[in-house]
């Protein structure tokens, strides 16, 4: 056991972006920063998304867990045996290099992590599960993508219930068996991974609250975006806050 003598921290998993057509970065929405801050009560520090500048040992030796941002880039269908198609979008080949086997080996290790939107979808991936390319193609399901205009605050505004299992992993955190989300996802778990547990649906069927079975640690994670508003929406603060518990669990005991 060591004395806690600073803030567990986050690696935060973003995604790369060229900048006026020109320069390549790697980078997270500040509002991601700001719930592992302010919220979860943590040091987040942004991961490079690239297998040949991030080493999976290192990563996990200098955070204490990592959260699996968002992104308009698509897990890659490849990594869950799927061709390639127009519908399936656009790609970060470097984030699938990390991400997908940082979340295996924070799930054996009981390493704290919390997906969200795409990072949702990619610990289903990560554990075998599959996704749809397109959720509102499928018959019966609504449009989940996120408005194409509007301020931030009409974007990210609640759209749709959320109801969990009775008596479950997110009932109990967030003291309600549903609560009201936002919605800005175009792809959704098909098939769900080896243990992976759908522990919260919207209306029309869709996954949107789930956790790994059996896992040692913190593993949940969601297709909505708990990041905005993180401080005052209840939903969001139970959600960082129980994340931010698991870490520092995790960081004393190390």
């Amino acid at each position: 056991m060591r004395a806690q003598t600073r803030r567990p921290v986050v690696g935060i998993i973003g995604n790369s972006h060229l900048i006026n057509d020109r320069y390549l970065v790697h980078g997270a929405g500040q509002t991601n920063s700001q719930a592992i801050a302010e919220v979860a009560g943590c040091l987040p520090l942004i991961v490079p998304t690239d297998p040949a500048l991030a080493d999976l040992p290192d990563l996990m030796a200098t955070c204490d867990g990592f959260l699996f941002t968002g992104g308009r880039p698509n897990v890659h269908p490849s990594e869950y045996g799927e061709e390639e198609t127009p519908a399936h979008g656009s790609f970060d080949r470097g984030r699938d290099g990390v991400a997908l086997a940082l979340v295996r080996a924070c799930v054996e290790r009981g390493q704290p992590i919390m997906g969200i939107c795409r990072g949702f979808q990619e610990v289903n991936v990560a554990m075998g599960g599959t996704l749809h390319p397109e959720i509102r193609d499928l018959p019966g399901r609504m449009n989940h993508r996120m408005p194409p205009d509007g301020t931030p605050e009409e974007i990210f505004a609640l759209r749709h219930l959320v109801s969990f299992t009775q008596g479950g992993v997110f009932h109990r955190l967030m003291g309600a068996p549903a609560v009201m989300t936002n919605t800005l996802h175009g792809q959704g778990i098909a098939r769900a991974g080896a243990r992976v547990v759908i522990d919260g649906f919207a209306p029309d069927g869709t996954p949107e609250a789930i956790y790994i079975k059996d896992a040692p640690g913190f593993t949940l994670s969601v297709q909505w975006h708990p990041e905005w508003n993180a401080a005052q929406d209840p939903v969001s603060k139970a959600l960082f806050t129980g994340f931010g518990d698991a870490l520092r669990a995790w960081h004393a005991a190390a």
